[in-house]
């Protein structure tokens, strides 16, 4: 019966341990409320207006998040004038007229395009990563992911995703007799090229090979 008891209590510690591990990880920020949208960004009389890809209505702008969204934007616009966004925020005063606010909590991309509302592939992405010097880019889906390389053939492969805690995390295979990570961390990056704004940063390494880019989740990765 003490053997019993013993196996049981040893079958139990496992389990503690891993409650013990998932209440230290630090809780996501709540997203209760907030909207994830994209659309076109154009800067009037001051204010920054927000257009949702397809839709009639505006919304002004309010940085209540502090993602210097506002900088940002008039850094990129230039002479054309208007931005694509992929944003997060809470989205009020639809119902009252054409103009309504949002108060925005999240800047995931801000870019000079005047084709990414109508992108087919944006919905099904899970990430994106690009870099240059030589210039590389790296799209992953659920089916995997693809990489593009300067003076290589494009690489499609499985990957495993290792989470790494505060929002860092390590995609990794080693298909086709290459060895390829990339990892990804939230700061907010600039694109040495493009000037785009991108809110992760992210380094491909390839056989021992590393470059550094921005990344930004698509519209199948709600994080």
């Amino acid at each position: 019966m003490r053997a019993a008891r013993t196996l049981v209590l040893f079958a139990l510690l496992p389990v503690f341990a891993a409650c013990q591990l998932f209440e230290s990880e630090p809780a996501k920020p709540s997203t209760v409320g907030l909207t994830r949208m994209q659309g076109e960004l154009t800067a009037v009389d001051g204010k920054l207006l927000f257009q949702p890809c397809g839709g009639q209505r505006s919304y002004v702008v309010n940085d209540t998040g502090g993602t210097s969204v506002l900088q940002e934007a008039a850094s990129l616009a230039g002479q054309q004038g208007k931005l694509f966004a992929d944003l997060r925020g809470k989205f009020s005063g639809v119902a009252s007229g054409t103009q309504g606010s949002v108060d925005l909590q999240q800047l995931y991309r801000v870019e000079r395009s005047t084709s990414a509302c109508s992108d087919p592939d944006f919905k099904r992405m899970i990430l994106r990563a690009n870099g240059h010097k030589p210039a590389w880019a790296m799209n992953v889906t659920a089916k995997g992911m693809v990489l593009e390389r300067e003076g290589h053939p494009p690489l499609a492969v499985p990957y495993v995703e290792e989470q790494l805690g505060d929002g860092r995390f390590n995609l990794m295979t080693e298909a086709n007799n290459q060895h390829i990570e990339l990892w990804v961390a939230p700061q907010r990056c600039v694109d040495s090229v493009s000037g785009s704004l991108q809110h992760m940063s992210a380094e491909l390494r390839v056989n021992g090979q590393v470059q550094r880019g921005c990344a930004a989740f698509g519209g199948s990765r709600d994080d």
